[in-house]
C-alpha cells in the first residue's frame, strides 16, 4: 500500500487527524478518544499487524504525547500513530487489547511519565527500585546524581581550581539540577541553617 494510499484511508476514517510523511514513515496524529480506534484501524484494515513499540514524550504545557509504532509485514508499511493527553490528567485507555505487546510498554510509560492506561490488566511498576517516587522522565522531574556530585562540565575552557585573582565567574546550573542549597544530600557535620 502506497503512503498517499494510506493518508487518504486514515482521513477518511478519522476526519480530525492530521497526517505527515517522514522518511517513509506515516505519522498520523489522533484524538486521545479515537486512540483505541486507530490502533485497531490500523491492526484490521491497514494491516499493520506489527506492534513494534509505545512510549511517551513529555511536551511541557502542551501535556503528554503518546506514539505507538506499527508495522505492516506483508505490505512493508510503517504507521506511528500519536495523540496527545493534558498534563495535569494524563489518561488512555489501555491498546492491550488490540495488541499484546502493548501492555510491557504501557507499564513502563505510565512509570516513566506517569500516564495512566484505563483497563490495563496490570498496571504495576516495572523497571524502577520499589518506594521510587516520581517518573523520571517527565522534564520537571528534579536530577537527583546532578545534585549529588559536581557536573563534570562546570568548569569550562581556561578555568581551573587555582584563583587567578580574577572575579569568578558565576556559576550556573545544567538544565534539570536543583540548587543544591535547598535540595540533596547535606555533607557530614554540616549544620542546618534556620530560616
Amino acid at each position: 500500500m502506497r503512503l498517499e494510499e494510506l493518508v487518504a484511508r486514515i482521513t477518511e476514517r478519522f476526519p480530525d487527524a492530521v497526517t505527515e510523511i517522514t522518511f517513509d514513515t506515516l505519522t498520523a496524529d489522533v484524538p486521545a478518544t479515537a486512540w483505541v480506534d486507530a490502533l485497531t484501524f490500523a491492526r484490521d484494515e491497514l494491516d499493520c499487524v506489527f506492534f513494534d513499540w509505545l512510549t511517551g514524550v513529555d511536551e511541557l504545557e502542551a501535556g503528554f504525547a503518546v506514539v505507538a509504532h506499527v508495522y505492516s509485514i506483508a505490505g512493508r508499511h510503517h504507521l506511528l500513530l500519536r495523540t496527545r493527553v493534558p498534563r495535569d490528567n494524563p489518561r488512555l485507555p489501555t491498546a492491550t487489547g488490540v495488541y499484546r505487546g502493548a501492555n510491557w510498554h504501557e507499564r513502563e510509560t505510565y512509570e516513566m511519565f506517569g500516564v495512566q492506561f484505563d483497563g490495563h490488566p496490570n498496571l504495576v511498576p516495572l523497571l524502577l527500585p520499589d518506594g521510587f517516587e516520581g517518573h523520571p522522565l517527565r522534564k520537571d522531574f528534579p536530577l537527583a546524581a546532578r545534585a549529588a556530585k559536581a557536573w563534570p562540565g562546570a568548569k569550562e575552557p581556561g578555568e581551573s581550581d587555582h584563583d587567578s585573582g580574577a572575579a569568578p565567574r558565576r556559576r550556573l546550573l545544567p538544565p534539570g539540577v536543583p540548587d543544591p542549597k535547598t535540595w540533596g544530600p547535606k555533607p557530614p557535620g554540616r549544620q542546618e541553617e534556620a530560616p
